[in-house]
């Protein structure tokens, strides 16, 4: 089936094929959005937060229906001697760039707090939206934060270890400093509470599922934004169609859509599932894990430590956990195997979710690895044309929005996700459809 694609011709650049950040985010937002962005009169505002172990990342929106984006930044090396917190404005100037020691989250967030109070003294911030990796079984939307969710969420932390303390640590830091403060919690699991049953199921006896462990999938608000932004460029028409997106980035999964919900995605129980990824191993065999415990004497620890700190393009490489570092050592054969031993699980992952929708009319390459390189996206997709997959190799060398050829059966995008955004977006969502809890 032949299909004419309009395309744009924008170019993005490389900047770092690992991550999705919040930098990335600004290709994908509406002509003009890329003006500087001047701070009115007390103009209100959202403030979004994403915590990891080490680092705050966050982006402060006006609270207006189009959601502009103020400023832009992290708090990065929390808890080392030698601390980092830079902020830019959206048009890229700096507003803050300084190294210190940043003790704890607690410090990282008064810090952004004073320094909100600082360099825009007239914004009023009316609320805080926050990354959560896990929301369990009963959330499939955004909440307000309370104590029983923060209960829950504790209880909850042993199914995303690395992740949920984190976040967890976020939102007591902004209660120390500002308890005032409305808090959004937004679910990366929650766009896949869709998931039929048999994509749940894990083949563990029954009562194990019943006790929790069963496959809930991640990466959900990029999942989210990325069917948001079909649609606006598309129609609503466009959840008509059976979609594959694959967010490949330091972390990297892919999810089949269908009819605008999750049918299936790589990532299972927990973020280590489905595809390798930057430090994490992606798919194993469970009887490499008895092996390890068993005979090479292991630890728990000491397995956990290997599975996401080690291993994937890091591990299989020994030189890099970054795409564009490796993409760059074209002369060292354990770079160029790791690169294509990530692009072979992408392409078995890609094939699979097929399966599951019957069919596929549109793939979306999107994160900070789908959305900016090229070269990935070509060594992914050779060998698919019986899929209706063939690339516009110019169009994919541009990084053009549309990157398949005009006689492809199947359209291929590529453009940067933008969970921040999403996050916004709930946060809105939730202060129009209840009250947000304040707590002190």
């Amino acid at each position: 089936m032949e299909r004419k694609h309009p395309h744009t011709g924008k170019r993005r650049d490389d900047r770092n094929l690992s991550e999705t950040s919040v930098e990335s985010a600004r290709d994908t937002e509406p002509a003009g959005s890329k003006t500087p962005m001047r701070i009115e009169s007390s103009q209100h505002a959202i403030l979004v937060i994403n915590c990891g172990s080490s680092s705050v990342k966050f982006a402060l929106f006006a609270d207006e229906e189009s959601l502009p984006r103020l400023w832009v930044g992290a708090i990065e090396r929390i808890g080392l001697a030698e601390g980092r917190f830079h902020i830019a404005d959206e048009g890229g100037s700096g507003i803050v760039d300084e190294t210190r020691a940043i003790p704890d989250h607690a410090q990282a967030l008064r810090m952004l707090l004073d320094a909100l109070a600082q360099h825009s003294a007239s914004v009023i911030l009316v609320a805080i939206g926050h990354r959560v990796a896990h929301g369990g079984v009963g959330c499939d939307c955004p909440v307000p934060v309370d104590d029983a969710l923060l209960a829950r969420l504790r209880r909850l932390s042993p199914l995303a270890p690395l992740h949920l303390p984190h976040n967890l640590a976020g939102i007591a830091a902004v209660r120390s400093v500002r308890p005032d403060l409305p808090q959004v919690a937004s679910f990366d699991t929650a766009f896949h509470h869709s998931l039929p049953r048999l994509a749940q199921l894990t083949g563990l006896p029954r009562s194990y599922a019943d006790e929790g462990i069963h496959r809930y999938g991640f990466h959900g608000l990029s999942y989210e934004y990325v069917m948001a932004e079909l649609q606006r460029r598309h129609g609503p028409t466009v959840t008509n169609e059976r979609i594959v997106v694959a967010h490949l980035g330091n972390g990297s999964s892919m999810a089949a859509i269908k009819d605008g919900r999750s049918a299936d995605t790589t990532m299972g129980f927990s973020t280590l599932g489905g595809l390798p990824m930057g430090t994490r191993s992606g798919d194993l065999d469970p009887g490499i894990l008895l092996y390890l415990l068993t005979e090479k004497g292991m630890t728990a620890a000491q397995v956990q430590q290997l599975l996401y700190k080690q291993s994937g393009l890091l591990g299989v490489s020994g030189l890099s956990r970054n795409m564009q570092e490796l993409l760059a050592r074209p002369d060292s054969a354990a770079a160029t195997e790791a690169i294509e031993f990530f692009c072979y699980q992408a392409r078995k992952h890609l094939v699979a979710l097929t399966a599951s929708l019957g069919g596929l009319d549109r793939l979306v390459f999107t994160g900070g690895i789908g959305a900016n390189a090229p070269a990935v996206r070509t060594r992914i997709l050779e060998g698919l044309s019986y899929l209706g997959l063939d690339l516009d190799h110019g169009r994919n060398e541009r990084n053009e929005p549309i990157i398949s050829a005009d006689s492809s059966a199947v359209v291929v995008e590529a453009f940067a996700t933008n969970e921040e955004l999403m996050i916004a977006r709930h946060v809105r969502q939730v202060s129009a459809e209840r009250p947000v809890v304040r707590e002190a």
